[in-house]
């Protein structure tokens, strides 16, 4: 079984485009959303059949993130940004190399080359990040942000990971090729999005940083079970 986990916050402009791109190419899919609006991203996500958790008022990215992922129902569980940035019609593809027991994690890289709809700015600090954790991990990653990747839930539920602060992905990369398990990337399309953006540069950067150091140098972590 396939979960699809997004967390929303005032997604109502784009959440119906989203499930429905979901939908056509997983329909049996769970579609699992942790929601933090104050507008009818909730009522139009249940409409459509998401399973959808209230988190209110919000505890923040990790928070939400944390609770989707360990509520999930899948043998596998899809993440992507509820803002129709992330291509929905890969889901199958990424899923099945889960599924059929070829990898653990697979991460979805927006990053082969430059998104035209990715700014400048944000481009260099995600190559300066991806090449800093490369050379580090002694593998060569593009993307330590994208908020598309397809978890095997039992590693998931093998894991623990520090949900408070930003950039949660990083660390949910990094803990499991540090733990042995499998992982790969594959190179996906990036749109522009629908909505409004809540990113905080300064304070991603600083918990990007944080993570890539703390799981390198911090204490040893449980073999993968690969």
């Amino acid at each position: 079984m396939i979960s699809v986990a997004m967390i929303t916050m005032n997604e109502e402009k784009a959440v119906g485009t989203v499930i429905e791109n979901i939908l056509n190419v997983v329909p049996d899919a769970e579609i699992l959303i942790v929601d933090s609006s104050d507008d009818n991203t909730a009522e139009i996500a249940e409409s459509m059949g998401a399973r959808v958790i209230c988190q209110y008022p919000p505890q923040g990215y990790g928070r939400a993130m944390e609770l989707a992922l360990r509520s999930a129902a899948g043998d596998v569980v899809v993440t992507l940004d509820c803002d129709d940035t992330y291509p929905a019609e890969v889901i199958p593809e990424i899923a099945r190399y889960v599924l059929d027991d070829v990898y653990d994690l697979v991460d979805c890289s927006r990053l082969k080359t430059k998104p035209e709809a990715m700014p400048w700015i944000n481009y260099l600090a995600n190559k300066a990040f991806a090449w800093l954790a490369s050379l580090l991990f002694s593998k060569h990653l593009t993307d330590l942000h994208s908020g598309m990747r397809a978890y095997r839930k039992s590693m998931l539920d093998d894991m623990e990971f520090d949900a408070s602060g930003a950039a949660l992905p990083v660390e949910l990369l990094l803990k499991p090729l540090a733990s042995g398990y499998r992982v790969k990337v594959f190179f996906i399309g990036y749109r522009e999005r629908i909505g409004k953006t809540t990113m905080r540069p300064l304070e991603s950067a600083w918990w990007t940083a944080k993570r890539i150091l703390r799981v390198r140098f911090g204490k040893r972590h449980k073999a993968g079970v690969r």
